[in-house]
């Protein structure tokens, strides 16, 4: 039975990767869709210049004349814009591709010039304020940066790893700044060394033999031992109202001042389809036609906050969007808060609280109510339930992993491992305890999984769900990635065939066996799914965050006046003990 689940866990592993892992976030659709207008020498009425006149600019255009020289017989049409704007599109001699666009003011300035990718994806024209408005400016950003840095910075040793791994889950930061300027060729290679190094350094922390190997070391003062612990430059409870002060400045600004991207407004949708008895899955509107393109799970979240707040039916502010995004952020504070106590004490947990709400990365996805804190905060619930022993737990944890994976079909490269872990804990003398172990994380896996697809299964066939989110991720080429930017299709197939050998790996190798080694684990296999995907983007890095802060800040021990003002008031731990691992 046991490698009939395991091969049964590969199997939807393998069909969740290859498929492009269920995460696009799709491109934001322009509400100012442009209007054919009639070539003519006369200025139409309430503009100063001809369409003729237009056209001529625009064709002269270095650029535009580049482009067309590589698709002869190629023709420009003009269309006007919102606010007095106008638009030339040139199109291939068939009509099938635009392969230039043209943005003009109304008496004529040029005010963008688009080839290649850049037409169709808006999203990476670096248009200000696209994703999460001011939270990208540098008086928000540089200073969230510091906050996070500070408090857990190693000033006695400059060089030490922990240094490094912050400064590295920053370093995505360079990234984003070359993506906002609309320098996919930069933005996008800048991704992977972060990626990369991450993934090397979980996988070093969730292998026990490296440890194992490494000799006891005096705790003399100075020495390489004393100096493997977390110690905060800021008291626990000066951090405590840290939290406090900041989760005020998260939902201060996302009601003032942050938009609603497509994923958000995708998630409303669905849950006034399911509210309505209507079908879950295709008809969604003209402004967001591939909203349905996600888990049933995603648009389950939202009844709630759509049934306060209620939805117009257009792309307005979404207040319900709003709602839940801020939802999801707290729900993942609360649960690092308790993973981190439940793991070493109040000390850890408010730590990985502050750490999460410091972090820009998630005032990024919080800024633009996007639905990938909920991935985090699903992922965190299945982390805090394999933390219990009790068959309850085990089988809340395998209903947790499938409302995971049924929200993004990413997290469900998790199942092996989530299934896999404490079992071998149980005697080997003892077999039908890990069989029943194993049963029971599948009953709740499958159980929470049919529960969840009765709005969908009440109205739609389960070729329409494939055809709307599977088939569609698969056809829809992205440039950001490396396989997509540079249509790399041979090492993109070998990155996802790592992901699933990793996600099996981890899952049957033996490996460091506490919350920590899983934590880490789980860690490792997103960022494999991660690097495989041919759709990346920065909303994806909070799928990951919370565990590489789990796996780093608990992989090292408190120090000691943290550990005793921790240890009268620490509840029941995991069984496992934590390592302590060099920083």
């Amino acid at each position: 039975m046991k490698g009939h689940l395991t091969a049964a866990l590969a199997v939807a592993v393998l069909v969740a990767l290859c498929a492009p892992a269920g995460a696009l976030a799709k491109d934001q659709p322009n509400p100012e869709t442009p209007v054919p207008a009639v070539l003519s020498a006369n200025p139409p009425a309430g503009r100063t210049i001809s369409s003729e006149r237009i056209l001529q600019i625009a064709t002269a255009l270095p650029k535009m004349r580049a482009v067309r020289r590589d698709y002869p017989g190629s023709y420009g049409g003009v269309y006007f814009k919102g606010g007095s704007r106008w638009q030339v599109s040139f199109f291939s001699r068939d009509g099938r591709k635009e392969i230039g666009q043209v943005i003009l003011s109304g008496n004529g300035h040029v005010l963008e010039q688009w080839t290649g990718f850049q037409i169709a994806w808006t999203m990476a024209r670096g248009y200000k304020g696209a994703f999460g408005e001011h939270v990208n400016a540098l008086y928000v950003w540089l200073p969230m940066c510091l906050l996070f840095l500070l408090p857990f910075l190693n000033y006695r040793r400059p060089l030490s790893l922990l240094n490094l791994d912050l400064l590295v889950l920053l370093s995505f930061s360079v990234s984003l700044a070359f993506f906002n300027h609309a320098h996919i060729y930069a933005s996008v290679p800048l991704a992977y060394p972060p990626l990369l190094y991450l993934l090397a350094r979980m996988l070093w922390i969730v292998e026990p033999r490296i440890h194992q190997r490494r000799p006891r070391l005096p705790e003399a003062p100075g020495s390489a031992r004393s100096e493997r612990r977390l110690r905060l430059l800021v008291p626990a409870p000066w951090l405590a109202i840290g939290v406090v002060f900041l989760i005020g400045f998260r939902i201060g600004l996302n009601v003032s001042d942050s938009n609603v991207i497509d994923v958000g407004y995708a998630g409303v949708i669905g849950a006034q389809r399911i509210t309505t008895d209507h079908p879950l899955y295709g008809h969604y509107p003209s402004d967001n036609e591939h909203g349905d393109t996600y888990g049933p799970v995603n648009y389950e979240a939202y009844v709630p906050f759509q049934q306060i707040f209620g939805w117009s039916g257009t792309w307005n502010d979404l207040p319900a969007a709003h709602a839940a995004a801020i939802f999801f952020d707290l729900l993942a504070i609360g649960l690092l808060f308790l993973i981190g106590r439940r793991m070493r004490g109040p000390t850890l947990g408010v730590a990985l609280a502050y750490a999460w709400v410091s972090y820009p990365f998630t005032l990024f996805a919080l800024e633009s109510n996007a639905n990938d804190t909920l991935v985090a905060a699903l992922v965190l619930a299945a982390l805090l339930a394999a933390s219990y022993s009790a068959p309850l737990a085990r089988g809340a944890r395998g209903a947790l992993a499938a409302l995971a994976g049924f929200t993004k079909l990413a997290p469900l490269a998790l199942a092996p491992i989530l299934a896999m872990h404490g079992l071998r804990e149980i005697p080997p003398q003892r077999p039908w305890r890990r069989v029943g172990a194993l049963a029971l994380f599948l009953a709740g896996f499958v159980a929470a999984g049919a529960l969840v697809f009765v709005p969908a299964f009440a109205h739609d066939s389960l070729h329409t769900m494939y055809e709307r989110s599977l088939v569609y991720q698969a056809n829809r080429a992205s440039p950001f990635s490396a396989w997509g930017l540079y249509d790399w299709h041979g090492p993109e197939l070998a990155a996802e065939a790592f992901a699933v050998a990793l996600a099996v790996a981890l899952a049957l190798l033996p490996r460091r066996g506490d919350l920590v080694g899983l934590a880490a684990g789980c860690a490792a296999i997103l960022i494999a799914v991660e690097l495989s995907m041919e759709h990346w983007f920065y909303l994806y890095i909070p799928w990951f965050f919370p565990l590489v802060m789990l796996a780093l800040f608990g992989a090292l021990a408190l120090a000691p006046t943290e550990a005793a003002r921790d240890e009268a008031s620490a509840p029941a731990r995991s069984s496992a003990p934590a390592a302590v691992l060099s920083t």
